[in-house]
């Protein structure tokens, strides 16, 4: 689910952008989604399995995306105060 991706600077100092899969949680604002992701954590003590959900706000140039839809997304510059994600067309 999280997959790391290694870019080489022009300083040669590698940077790891996360990419993310996940459901478009809502689109009502103009080339931003929100995106829910699902993992799966183990409690440490008792190993017992259960999910945990986080939203992003995630840049979507096109407004292609709706409520719904499974998208990919990787990590970029911030281009706002929250949203620090762009989708994978």
């Amino acid at each position: 689910m999280a997959d790391n991706k290694i870019k080489q600077n022009a300083d040669n100092k590698k940077t790891i952008k996360r990419k993310f899969s996940g459901i478009v949680a809502s689109d009502k604002m103009n080339k931003t989604r929100v995106v829910s992701v699902e993992s799966v954590k183990v409690h440490p003590r008792y190993k017992k399995r259960y999910t945990v959900s986080k939203k992003y706000k995630v840049h979507d140039e096109k407004n292609l995306y709706k409520t719904g839809d499974k998208v990919r997304f990787v990590e970029c510059r911030p281009l706002s105060k929250d949203k620090r994600w762009r989708m994978i067309y």
